[in-house]
């Protein structure tokens, strides 16, 4: 089993580029940041994870330009979003920025992508909450025609162009692999159709007691059972995940200055070869 951090990168934490060369040196197989481009102040929005919502939410950095920065100081380091909240991005910028950064960092990108708990945040981006996952879906699949035709095109409801040119193509082929975190009831059926993994948050519904249901749900559509991927894991917690299957997990790294981050490193560094 893969061991990766999840870490919201901020102007007031670790350096990402200091911290992707700890992570490498230290043995974890990747870095995940997540993405938000604002928080709305009206917080009308309950946040999932508790009654208070850390600052690092509104201080993060934005992910490709903080996963491009990890990927320029390391060699071996997978990069990942966890997650890119794509129903607030335009599907060909965005198509660019993944094909770029997998260029860059020579093939090493994980995309992991959901719709997101923030309505309002939503709403800044003229998305409606309602209709999320279906434009998630749309827009997945226009920036999977992106990256493998060399003209292509897209007719869908919410998404629709005409045929273009855009390069570069992403070094890992057909793409790199598309991880839809969620933890409702329709995610499944949305990870078998157009994605290439599941991500999910442990708390937010079942987890190890769908791995059964996903891979019955992957015989049944003619797919190879699609790998999971639990962001934020607990240590304690690995050694059933790594029992159920679960070919990566990451460990929750907190937004702190430089000297504690290394510390909490060094905590876990030993759970790499203990779980590998």
């Amino acid at each position: 089993m893969h061991l990766g951090v999840l870490h919201f990168p901020t102007d007031f934490s670790i350096d990402v580029r200091e911290l992707a060369v700890a992570l490498e040196e230290r043995g974890f197989e990747s870095l995940f940041v997540p993405e938000h481009t604002h928080i709305p102040a009206s917080r009308r929005s309950p946040w999932p994870g508790g009654p208070e919502l850390p600052r690092h939410y509104w201080h993060t950095l934005d992910p490709f330009v903080a996963l491009t920065a990890a990927a320029c100081v390391t060699t071996r380091l997978r990069v990942g979003t966890g997650i890119c909240l794509i129903v607030e991005r335009d599907p060909i910028t965005t198509a660019k920025e993944v094909a770029s950064l997998d260029m860059l960092s020579g093939g090493r990108v994980l995309f992991g992508i959901g719709g997101g708990w923030n309505r309002e945040e939503m709403e800044n981006h003229g998305t409606r909450f309602s209709t999320r996952w279906r434009l998630m879906r749309e827009r997945v699949l226009a920036m999977r025609t992106i990256w493998t035709a060399d003209e292509p095109e897209y007719h869908g409801e919410m998404v629709d162009f005409d045929p273009m040119w855009s390069w570069p193509k992403p070094v890992q082929r057909p793409h790199p692999p598309v991880l839809l975190g969620g933890g409702g009831p329709g995610v499944l059926a949305r990870v078998v159709e157009y994605g290439d993994g599941w991500m999910p948050i442990p708390g937010r519904g079942p987890l190890l007691e769908r791995i059964p249901e996903l891979h019955d749900l992957c015989e049944r559509a003619g797919r190879p059972p699609l790998p999971v991927t639990v962001c934020v894991a607990s240590p304690e917690d690995l050694g059933r995940y790594q029992e159920a299957g679960v070919v990566r997990c990451l460990l929750p790294l907190p937004s702190l200055p430089r000297d504690e981050v290394l510390r909490e490193l060094d905590r876990f560094a030993p759970l790499v070869l203990q779980h590998a």
